[in-house]
Parts: C-alpha cells; structure tokens; sequence
C-alpha cells in the first residue's frame, strides 16, 4: 500500500491523496511536478531513479486507507543526484 506522503520533499508543497500534482520514485519519495521537472530534471536525488505520476486513492478508501501525515523534506536540498 502507497504510503501517500503529503508534501513535495523539495519545496514542502501540500500534496493532498486526490492531488494530480504528485509524482514518486519506486521508493515513494514524493515530488510536485514542478520540482521533479524543473529541479530535478526528472530524476530522484534520493535514489537516482525517475519519476511516475502518483495515483490518486478515492476518497471513500481513505478512511480505511489513510494517508500518510508524515511530512518529508529533504535536509540536503534538491540541487542534483545522489
């Protein structure tokens, strides 16, 4: 299960469950679009690896299926790769 993570770990954007916005690596390391895109240029600074589109989990699920409400940011910044 996708843990959901609710914020870009680059800019601390808000990154609802229904956000279309949201992209993750295969770790689930969470990014907004833009900071994937323009930031780092579609690559995860974590793990090196590219980026999907997050799925969106329905609403009704969410109650059984919560979200994370751990919010990520990353200490190192995101300049570059790992």
């Amino acid at each position: 299960m996708l843990e959901l993570r609710p914020n870009c770990e680059c800019c601390d954007k808000d990154l609802p469950p229904d956000s279309t916005e949201a992209v993750i690596c295969t770790f689930e390391c969470t990014f907004c679009r833009s900071c994937a895109s323009d930031v780092l240029n579609h690559q995860c600074p974590n793990c090196g690896g590219n980026f999907a589109p997050r799925p969106v989990r329905l609403f009704a699920l969410l109650e059984k299926f919560p979200a994370s409400m751990n919010r990520i940011l990353n200490a190192r910044g995101c300049g570059g790769s790992p």
